[in-house]
């Protein structure tokens, strides 16, 4: 497939709203059912379609296959940036008389949303604004926290119509930096925060051992320290993490004893404690616990699945 036709490959699936990607996809009947289910849809369009029109070059996609997607496009409703503006305004001001709603686009393809809270006798306060960020085509919205928890319902009702999607995903998910957040949602990651070779050998890098020490121990420790280091590469990747600064645990168990005697024992509440951990980055700090000896590898899946279950609070009950 040549440039010319790798550009308007991918300037025609651009056009694609995510919504509707999977059918259109389907419908083109060009990339075979085993390529659509390896897709992976929760990445961000530009990365997707990169991702797509590698898989077109692979099946050798000609000018033809390109046009005929074009056509099958011209069949669906392509997302309106003015249209979302003045629906999710109105949504807005309908259910509340004082509402102040500024919008500003950025080259991301994202639109910001400033948002000053009236009441129906009270004035926008400015000073207590809710930010929105909304990525089009996507059912992601990353919101500020907000004094006016009752609003939260509402800016939801107004994203859902004016996107047009049948829900906005909500995740307990929490931090201070967009990038990190926005790259974890979008599985992106391990590319916009990679920084160096993650190909180099294990036995290439330094192990910090004492020149002196028995060469039986410096075996067994090499073993180990590769060992903890493959694992700990498996379950973090070779590459800086994105940046949070905590995780949450709430804990809810009944005590457990063999000995049914006590006051531990016949209470019926649940025990119920929390434990929230912190650092100026904590997936990092969390990657150099088990190289630095602190702990054993693997760690926990509470620990390790932050990013894949994109969230950084957690609700840990009895089976």
């Amino acid at each position: 497939m040549d440039e010319t036709v790798a550009e308007f490959m991918k300037r025609t699936i651009l056009k694609i709203p995510m919504t509707e990607m999977m059918t259109i996809l389907k419908a083109w009947d060009f990339l075979s059912e085993n390529q659509l289910q390896n897709i992976n849809f929760r990445k961000r369009k530009e990365s997707l379609v990169h991702d797509l029109v590698l898989l077109c070059e692979e099946n050798r996609a000609s000018v033809n296959d390109a046009a005929l997607l074009d056509i099958i496009c011209e069949d669906i409703d392509l997302f309106d940036m003015k249209q979302f503006k003045s629906s999710f305004k109105k949504i807005l001001q309908r259910a509340l008389k004082n509402v102040s709603v500024i919008f500003r686009d950025t080259e991301e393809n994202a639109v910001w949303i400033r948002i000053a809270w009236g009441t129906q006798y009270r004035k926008p306060n400015q000073y207590k604004p809710t930010y929105v960020v909304y990525y089009p085509q996507t059912p992601y919205a990353f919101i500020s926290s907000s004094q006016l928890r009752s609003s939260i319902p509402l800016l939801g009702q107004a994203l859902t119509i004016a996107s047009k999607h049948h829900r906005i995903v909500k995740m307990d998910f929490r931090s201070r930096y967009l990038d990190s957040l926005k790259a974890i949602v979008f599985e992106e990651y391990n590319q916009t925060f990679e920084t160096h070779n993650a190909t180099t050998p294990l036995q290439e890098r330094s192990l910090g051992l004492d020149i002196n020490m028995d060469s039986r121990i410096i075996h067994e420790n090499r073993i180990e320290k590769d060992r903890v280091q493959r694992m700990t590469q498996e379950i973090f990747g070779d590459y800086p993490q994105p940046r949070l600064e905590f995780a949450q645990y709430k804990l809810e168990t009944k005590f457990k004893s063999d000995l049914k005697r006590g006051i531990l024992a016949e209470r019926k509440e649940p025990l119920r404690c929390l434990v929230k951990f912190s650092s100026p980055n904590l997936l990092e700090a969390l990657k150099s616990l088990a190289p630095a000896g602190i702990a054993d590898a693997p760690l926990s899946p509470l620990l390790t699945c932050i990013p894949k279950k994109r969230m950084n609070y957690f609700k840990i009950r009895d089976k």
